[in-house]
């Protein structure tokens, strides 16, 4: 039997999670690019999938904890080639599907085919672009296709239900589904978020990840009862920031499910 595509084991390992999902977020380097690999297998021995955050200088979708974490990074010489350089020299399996989720200059500065290409070599499965527009996703998607990698779309509560339609017929891996408008990392959920993600699934024949502000368990599992998975980055990014352990915080947050 051939190998699953990369784009087929983000949707896999999301859907057959035990309970929701637990999708996890860490900005690449941060908070010391010395522990970046370390980090990653630790954190992807516990969740169902993660993303690795591409610094950027002008992370507009992003809260205090990223924008701090995305400007730290740089300063310590993080960008795209060093996380292919990274994750092509780790000498160990992770245990979960990883994405890169990158705005989209350093994406077009690399060239989508080669990126596609070094993106397959390295381990990565599948991209979330927040600052590309559907209409304009289809020279990006083509590259990733060519080597069954995900290009995950977004949906927000503004997001008209036609358009709803588009973007998750559109998605692989899982639909992106953002829990509030606004930038990440703090804020609460909104009071018609049950609506808002049976909506969601509705329109979607792929898992629904829904995240934005997710900080704590109470949040994971009201999520996670409308939801296939739930996403965790500003929290999980303070939490490596302490020093503490993302193992155990990342499964007192599980333990909702």
């Amino acid at each position: 039997m051939p190998p699953l595509e990369p784009r087929e084991q983000i949707r896999q390992a999301i859907a057959s999670a035990e309970g929701a999902a637990l999708v996890a977020f860490l900005t690449a380097g941060y908070p010391d690019p010395k522990r970046f690999l370390a980090d990653l297998r630790t954190i992807a021995e516990v969740a169902d999938a993660v993303e690795i955050g591409v610094p950027f200088s002008d992370p507009m979708a992003d809260g205090v904890t990223i924008q701090r974490s995305s400007r730290a990074a740089i300063e310590h010489g993080v960008n795209l080639r060093w996380i292919f350089a990274e994750l092509a020299r780790r000498d160990f399996e992770l245990g979960a599907p990883v994405l890169l989720m990158s705005y989209l200059n350093p994406l077009l500065a690399f060239g989508y085919e080669a990126l596609a290409q070094r993106a397959a070599e390295t381990g990565v499965a599948g991209f979330i672009v927040p600052d590309l527009p559907y209409e304009e996703s289809a020279p990006l998607k083509a590259a990733l296709d060519a080597e069954g990698l995900a290009l995950v779309q977004l949906v927000t509560p503004a997001t008209p239900r036609s358009r709803m339609r588009d973007l998750t017929a559109a998605s692989s891996g899982f639909v992106y589904a953002v829990t509030r408008t606004g930038i990440t990392g703090s804020g609460s959920l909104p009071a018609e978020l049950a609506d808002y993600l049976a909506a969601v699934k509705a329109a979607a024949d792929l898992p629904v990840c829904a995240g934005f502000g997710v900080r704590e368990r109470a949040q994971v599992e009201l999520i996670g009862r409308h939801a296939d998975g739930v996403i965790v980055g500003s929290a999980l990014v303070e939490v490596l920031e302490r020093g503490e352990d993302p193992a155990a915080f990342l499964r007192s947050l599980k333990a909702a499910g």
